[in-house]
């Protein structure tokens, strides 16, 4: 049929009443193989069993294609099993209800409808309805309709290959791969009769990015995520309690927009120094650090008392007679965890002998796998590389730099890890100045959140940015759910497109 003979073209469930329209069309499919149509006693099972998995496509009234489907537990099965034992020897019985994956049993486009690129109409609303029903992925046996005319010469793997590379057309395998359905297995005997493609076939994939796994918890997935950076002024404090009050400022100012984290700039508690400013630089800094659990046990009951997860920023911490740049994630739930800046910087083992930290990982949280990169160490691409594959979604980065210079290597460096790792990051840091605090003289700042760089974001990358050198707020929305989007369906895929066969990265 031709485009401009369409007058109407409809997508229903399928109904009993087109049972010999489906049967004829379905004779003139598989041509090559006889007798290959469903009875009229099998249709009606799998309308009963499963109306919304079963739909046709109607051209000018006339049957053009079908695609149906069952809802099975797939942990009931391996990934070795035949079309008969899935069907449960074609009685549908092993269709569940509760099931956690869509299993398609049946698509085609009648020969005298194809080239229309209805097939896609029929894989679009499998989707939608994996979606809907929240499972985990929609899995088929492929045929290789094709393979029989190379098995002399090559393999099932190798002709997979071939036709990935476009060197080999197989109509079947080539549609799928395009609809976003990724090979997982060869399978041996599947489908009993399918001399074309010498009784093998493919365990084809698709993932549902949305899938969320049911929980018993009352609390619920969140992927909408509100971030709450504060652009820290430096200025004097007569002792802790001082400091400790207009943090709580801040974190209050934050949870009352219903913010999801508070992010605090790398030593933010540096003002407390000033009192001992007749010491040497090296003996102040670690009088600093003594205050350090206290401000972190405070700031894990201000989290619990706001409903807030905070993550501290960095301050100064003494282990075993070494000093280390350190801060900690304190959740909303009660729990601590604790972060170390991994690369100091020049100047901070020359001034104050401070000493790189040893521990990297990504954070699970209420909202999502989270990393934190303490300012110098977001400079360092392998870094977040290795926390987007532990799952992160968000990095933050507290920071402290004294000129516009410093600031601009972590915002440039920060907003290629959003794009590269794709994900969204969150820098803070501190404005102002401290003439009584020696080596912590002045400080350029400006909040930002960085986002990728896709349809679904921002054209610049940047979601959100705090003015320059103004103590202040910033608040700003990121959407979880469009990273799942962009790492499946960009018009770039960073992480997927990596070339695993010639570079790897791997913790010691």
């Amino acid at each position: 049929m031709k485009i401009d003979e369409i007058e109407n073209i409809e997508l229903k469930f399928l109904d009993l009443d087109d049972y010999q329209e489906l049967k004829t069309a379905m004779i003139s499919a598989y041509a090559n193989m006889p007798g290959s149509y469903w009875k009229e006693e099998h249709i009606k099972s799998l309308i009963d069993k499963f109306p919304e998995g079963q739909v046709v496509i109607k051209i000018n009234g006339q049957l053009a294609g079908v695609a149906l489907s069952i809802v099975v537990d797939y942990d009931a099965f391996d990934d070795t099993h035949t079309y008969e034992q899935i069907t449960g020897k074609y009685s549908f019985d092993t269709h569940d209800d509760e099931g956690d994956v869509l299993y398609g049993i049946e698509v085609f486009i009648k020969p005298s409808f194809r080239g229309l690129r209805l097939g896609r109409r029929l894989y679009d609303y499998r989707k939608e309805l994996c979606e809907k029903l929240n499972l985990k992925s929609i899995v088929f046996g492929g045929r290789m309709p094709n393979y029989h005319a190379h098995a002399s010469n090559l393999s099932p793997k190798e002709y997979i290959d071939k036709v990935r590379r476009k060197e080999i057309q197989d109509p079947v395998l080539n549609f799928q791969i395009s609809n976003d359905f990724h090979p997982a297995k060869v399978m041996k005997g599947y489908l009993d009769g399918d001399k074309a493609s010498q009784d093998f076939a493919i365990l084809m994939e698709w993932d549902n990015i949305y899938y969320q796994k049911p929980s018993k918890k009352a609390a619920t997935k969140k992927t909408v995520i509100r971030l709450g950076l504060i652009q820290w002024q430096m200025r004097p404090y007569k002792d802790l309690d001082e400091l400790l009050e207009q943090a709580e400022y801040f974190i209050d100012a934050v949870s009352g927009y219903r913010s999801d984290f508070a992010l605090f700039p790398e030593f933010f508690n540096a003002p407390l120094m000033a009192v001992n400013n007749h010491m040497s630089t090296p003996d102040a800094i670690r009088e600093l650090a003594k205050h350090t659990q206290a401000i972190a046990q405070k700031f894990s009951e201000f989290s619990i008392s706001y409903n807030i997860n905070i993550i501290t920023g960095s301050m100064p911490e003494m282990i075993d007679g070494r000093l280390y740049n350190v801060g900690y994630l304190c959740r909303r739930d009660g729990s601590m965890e604790r972060y170390e800046k991994l690369h100091v910087t020049p100047d901070e083992a020359k001034v104050w002998g401070m000493q790189g930290g040893n521990q990297l990982k990504a954070f699970d949280t209420d909202c999502g796998k989270i990393g934190v990169l303490v300012c110098y160490d977001s400079e360092f691409p392998e870094l977040s590389r290795l926390l987007a594959d532990e799952g992160m979604d968000i990095l933050f980065v507290p920071f402290l730099t004294d000129t516009q210079n410093g600031y601009s290597r972590v915002r440039h460096c920060a907003q290629a890890r959003a794009i590269e790792n794709e994900c969204y990051v969150a820098i803070a840091g501190s404005v102002g100045n401290l003439p009584n605090v020696q080596n912590m003289d002045v400080q350029f700042a400006q909040s930002m959140v960085f986002t990728p760089c896709d349809f679904s974001f921002p054209t610049n990358g940047i979601k959100a940015e705090a003015t320059p050198n103004t103590e202040m707020i910033l608040i700003a929305d990121v959407d979880i759910s469009l990273l799942r989007e962009l790492n499946q369906f960009g018009a770039v895929r960073n992480l997927r497109d990596r070339r695993s066969d010639l570079f790897e990265l791997k913790k010691k």
